[in-house]
């Protein structure tokens, strides 16, 4: 079980971290991701990271500001966001893929196996 937290009301140009904890014990069996959907659009691809924390990658509008990290000990993912703008008003989800250790990050949502239940950013101008 995935459970997303920190979301909140924010102004542009703000900052926040969203954290995603797994109840689970095999954490660093998956490679992790976050997702977004904003609304009236679907759900897209924001970040992910693979299982040792290694490798990452970002949406394109999103580098530069955004940073995913993990931490294996505590079953958590983060999502680090700064230099927020309106358009980044969304739900966030984090998932998880159940993976080898070699696997790339997928921005594949229908890859991830597991979902958590979102958290919503709104960003004001």
């Amino acid at each position: 079980q995935l459970q997303a937290s920190g979301g909140g009301l924010v102004q542009a140009g703000d900052s926040l971290r969203l954290s995603c904890k797994s109840s689970g014990r095999s954490f660093n069996l998956f490679v992790m991701g976050w997702f977004r959907q904003a609304p009236g659009k679907e759900r897209e691809f924001v970040a992910g990271v693979s299982r040792g924390g290694g490798g990452t990658v970002y949406e394109d509008s999103v580098k530069g500001r955004f940073t995913i990290s993990r931490d294996n000990a505590k079953n958590t993912v983060y999502l680090q966001m700064n230099s927020l703008k309106p358009e980044d008003t969304a739900v966030y989800y984090c998932a998880a893929e159940r993976a080898i250790m070699t696997a790339p990050v997928t921005t594949d949502a229908s890859e991830y196996d597991y979902w958590g239940q979102g958290t919503l950013v709104t960003v004001s101008s």
